[in-house]
């Protein structure tokens, strides 16, 4: 599998820029680790930089242009998919789309067709776990499932958990192991689909307007909600 992650100046999938992202392979002896930090070419806000301790002067200093990053992040994930590897990405839907929002800002290439197969362990454990109390962050799931995880907000760190999450999901609800990969990010869809109208429903309880999108793994282009690091 191979794992993504990605750090932002922001919550909004359609505005968000990415200030740093890793690519984690994981199946060897060892995981196979690539990392990125980049220049934005924006301001990084005091409270994305409190979350990731990624500054702006930082990104400035050290960082990459988008334009030299983005190619390799999205070549990565393209040579995975085309050799059948699951891409594993906690909240999919907000990850994918920022990236492939930043690739048309930049005029890059992202990836061809349908984004598939993907695996979200955050839809699969609250397809497992519907009625547990509590937060469902990355770091929150990996003290439940008794997952390592190492620097929670570090994209390396973060998608190493989210790999160890994949592979402790199916031990902890076996039915996860019995449906091949393909049925798998099918049914994460319609899951995922599922588990949006009941927020929505929740958050329509206060807020009459609120709107979660249905949109999984990949928000189309125009529709993209707030979705939440």
């Amino acid at each position: 599998m191979l794992a993504l992650d990605v750090e932002t100046t922001g919550t909004d999938p359609e505005t968000a820029r990415i200030v740093a992202a890793a690519v984690v392979a994981v199946g060897g002896t060892e995981p196979d680790t690539t990392a990125w930090l980049l220049d934005p070419g924006t301001e990084v806000p005091a409270e994305a930089a409190a979350i990731h301790g990624i500054t702006t002067e930082q990104a400035q200093a050290d960082g990459r242009a988008p334009g030299e990053t983005l190619p390799e992040i999205v070549s990565a994930l393209a040579q995975a998919l085309s050799e059948g590897c699951p891409l594993v990405v906690f909240r999919a839907p907000y990850a994918l789309t920022v990236l492939a929002r930043e690739c048309a800002r930049h005029d890059v290439p992202f990836l061809d067709g349908d984004v598939a197969p993907v695996i979200d362990p955050a839809v699969l454990d609250k397809q497992a776990e519907r009625y547990r109390r509590g937060r469902r962050t990355l770091p929150a799931l990996c003290e439940h499932y008794r997952v390592r995880h190492d620097g929670p907000n570090d994209p390396v760190q973060d998608a190493l958990a989210a790999a160890r999450l994949t592979w402790r999901l199916p031990r902890v609800h076996p039915r996860f192991a019995a449906i091949p990969l393909v049925d798998l990010h099918l049914r994460q869809r319609a899951w995922a689909a599922e588990q949006a109208a009941g927020l929505q429903a929740h958050l329509r309880r206060t807020d009459p307007a609120a709107t979660v999108t249905a949109d999984w793994p990949l928000i189309p282009p125009n529709l993209a909600e707030q979705s939440g690091v």
